[in-house]
């Protein structure tokens, strides 16, 4: 989730990591039977990257695949959910939306030891820097409106009609996630309190804007999610669906525009960058665009919108910060991420006084 470093971090693949084998036989039975074209001799391998649930690249001699499942070991209820990602990629593909092709789930665990689904690998360019250094500057504002295109096309999709009515719990977004994200700040006493933090939980519940709209939401739609086709300024997958549920679109796209706040050391963010020189639009002509994408006349309580997005990554880090002090951190860059929660929450009330 840091920035600069992320490519070497996440891209490419390795051999399968101690722990997270499984019955590689077993796993080409199924495709036989699951996989329409399916032809073997099967190879495994692990991508560096989605490290919450498990992905593997599936090399054939004819094409490659793309497996994601839960990790393996005692999980808490609900999380992990790889059918919830499965639902979500099949239903987005019948209103047109660019994700990956979804083959099949399996629910079995006799298979591998977990559910997990498998779906095309999509061939294409994955971008770490929100400033796109590998394209020439005047490619750069078309490779942002493909980003705003895409983001406004999700929350354009009429979600009742592709199956995913279902998808999530509809109305009061954000009194939910300021209550439950200011819930667990302050029962993780071991990570102590924040000025900052305090301050916000004060001032978003009462100053929730009016309106409750509903589309699918990402979750962590980032330039570094995303797949561009090999040469033109084109979207060809969104990747990680794992907080995607039905939410206010306002939430999606406000995080996704974090980037032009967000410091480039802590997740890919244009904070910083000469946009000019850099041929970047602006916030403002960013914000525009999806406005009229989205048949809306502008974001009238976009300081909220922000704060909130901040404020929801900061209590992300704040338990982050949690576990690493009880020693129960899985990720090596952990203590990292702890050292960040100051001044993500520090960024979150700048928005709001």
């Amino acid at each position: 989730m840091t920035g600069a470093t992320g490519q070497d971090e996440n891209s490419g693949t390795t051999p399968v990591r101690e722990g997270f084998r499984f019955d590689e036989a077993a796993l080409a039975r199924w495709m036989a039977e699951h996989v329409p074209g399916y032809s073997g001799p099967l190879t495994v391998e692990q991508f560096k990257g989605g490290q919450s649930n498990p992905t593997y690249k599936l090399v054939t001699p004819g094409k490659s695949y793309v497996l994601r499942r839960k990790p393996p070991g005692q999980l808490l209820k609900g999380a992990h959910a790889v059918e919830r990602e499965a639902k979500v990629l099949s239903g987005l593909a019948k209103g047109g939306f660019p994700v990956a092709h979804v083959h099949a789930l399996c629910t079995d665990d006799d298979v591998i030891g977990t559910w997990f689904y498998v779906m095309d690998m999509v061939e294409g360019r994955i971008f770490w820097d929100a400033t796109i250094p590998e394209v020439s500057r005047d490619e750069r504002p078309a490779y942002f409106d493909a980003m705003n295109a895409t983001m406004a096309a999700l929350h354009n999709v009429d979600y009742a009609a592709v199956g995913l009515a279902d998808y999530g719990k509809p109305g009061n977004y954000f009194e939910r996630q300021i209550g439950r994200w200011s819930k667990q700040y302050v029962e993780d006493v071991d990570a102590g309190r924040d000025p900052d933090m305090d301050r916000l939980i004060e001032w978003l519940p009462a100053h929730i804007p009016a309106g409750d709209d509903i589309a699918i939401v990402h979750g962590d739609f980032r330039i570094d999610n995303m797949i561009f086709h090999p040469t033109e300024p084109r979207v060809l997958a969104v990747l990680d669906w794992e907080l995607s549920t039905l939410g206010h679109p306002l939430a999606d796209f406000s995080y996704h525009a974090m980037m032009y706040h967000m410091p480039p050391h802590i997740v890919a963010g244009l904070a910083g960058a000469d946009l000019a020189a850099l041929n970047i639009p602006s916030e403002a002509e960013y914000i525009a665009a999806y406005c009229a994408r989205t048949g809306r006349e502008g974001i009238a309580d976009y300081r909220f919108y922000t704060a909130f997005n901040f404020f929801r990554l900061a209590a992300i880090f704040h338990g982050i910060k949690g576990r690493v002090i009880r020693g129960t951190a899985a990720s090596a860059k952990a203590a990292e991420r702890a050292r960040m929660f100051p001044e993500l929450a520090r960024i979150a009330r700048v928005q709001i006084d």
